[in-house]
């Protein structure tokens, strides 16, 4: 069996997404596809790293090699188009943590924070957790794709100290376009901002789109962009808590890395470390043959969906494996759109409203895993649709 179908049993070990589910939707019988981690095996080049590396009995404090430095340069050439020198990068224990620390190291309390929403949920943590002042530059949806107000984002920079940026975008699947990124990073120069630039699903495009990295933009980009990126995403091994900031600017850098060092967050993760070296250096093709798989899953669910109903209108994903599903046919508020998914269809998918403004009516499914939980899933929606 290809190992992209291998249906492989994650109960018991200790995964949000299958031991979380009773907790989260009050059921063990739910079948899970909402934590942005795939049900797929990582590639053998990172299992037998680790396997080599578990055989040394001694686990101890962990430096950061030349080869991380090496691997992340070499990815970033080959995946991106984009040169950047060994010392730009800073290691970090995650892009989550990473940007609780940024918004410390480059704003004040009440300094004004621009997001996207509907995003990422995280990022409206960052407001609650420093005590800054969230500004929405909600993304307009137009014909089945999201678009940006460039105009209210103008506003709203006027107010602003940073700006968060999802590229790709997390949950609508945006691949930002370059006229687009020239836009925005045009706008944050003339006012001064700051970028954090959360780029963690930038290996997952699907053609003919490409991503482009922010600071990729211009020199003057590079200058007041700190891109924020890891291989979890990509190889499916976030559990091992190992990313990586890019900071051009040598100041800036810095000014980051003394924040990290404040809270002694300089040491890391022994398993990550050799599995970001050896996914960075041998796992290419592997990215291709899961750009295919995953293509397949939404092509499946875009076709099953558009015969069971014509009420849950999938999106089209250029990027990402989340699929952000247009539900507002079925006339639901959030609450009751969530039990129907939950108590009815036996899904366990995320809410959209839990991504903010603009997420009311919408649920975004994960289609990282074999296309026969897939077939499970939409059969189940299927049965639960019919009998509304």
């Amino acid at each position: 069996m290809r190992p992209f179908e291998t249906q492989i049993d994650r109960s018991g070990t200790y995964t949000l997404q299958w031991d979380g589910r009773e907790k989260r939707f009050d059921s063990s019988e739910i079948l899970p596809l909402w934590v942005a981690d795939m049900d797929l095996p990582s590639p053998e080049c990172i299992t037998n790293a680790l396997k080599r590396r578990a055989g040394h009995p001694i686990y101890g404090y962990t430096i950061y090699p030349e080869r991380f430095f090496e691997a992340i340069c070499g990815w970033m050439k080959s995946m991106h188009g984009w040169n950047i020198e060994k010392n730009s990068i800073v290691p970090v224990p995650g892009v989550v943590p990473a940007l609780n620390f940024l918004v410390n190291a480059f704003s004040r309390p009440q300094d004004g924070i621009i997001i996207q929403p509907p995003v990422y949920h995280p990022f409206f943590r960052l407001g609650k957790n420093h005590n800054r002042r969230l500004l929405e530059n909600r993304l307009l949806l137009e014909n089945g794709r999201y678009k940006i107000d460039f105009d209210d984002f103008y506003t709203k920079a006027k107010e602003a100290k940073l700006f968060i940026l999802c590229s790709p975008h997390n949950p609508v699947g945006r691949v930002w376009e370059r006229e687009e990124l020239e836009k925005m990073v045009e706008i944050c120069l003339s006012e001064n901002l700051l970028i954090i630039s959360d780029e963690i699903h930038a290996d997952i495009v699907f053609a003919p789109n490409r991503h482009i990295p922010t600071a990729l933009i211009s020199r003057e980009a590079a200058d007041i962009t700190i891109t924020l990126n890891a291989p979890s995403k990509s190889f499916n091994i976030a559990g091992l808590n190992t990313a990586y900031a890019i900071v051009e600017n040598e100041t800036k850098k810095r000014r980051f890395e003394t924040e990290l060092e404040r809270y002694d967050l300089t040491m890391g993760n022994l398993f990550g470390i050799e599995a970001l070296i050896w996914a960075y250096e041998e796992g290419e093709d592997w990215i291709k043959k899961l750009l295919k798989h995953l293509k397949g899953n939404i092509e499946y669910v875009k076709s099953f969906l558009d015969e069971a109903s014509s009420s849950v209108h999938p999106l089209n994903p250029e990027a990402t494996y989340l699929m952000w599903l247009d539900c507002r046919g079925l006339g639901m508020d959030d609450r009751e759109l969530t039990d129907f998914f939950v108590k009815k269809a036996k899904l366990g998918l995320n809410s959209g409203i839990s991504f903010g403004t603009g997420g009311s009516g919408f649920m975004r499914l994960n289609i990282g895993c074999s296309r026969k939980k897939l077939e499970r899933a939409m059969l189940q929606l299927k049965n639960a649709l019919d009998e509304l």
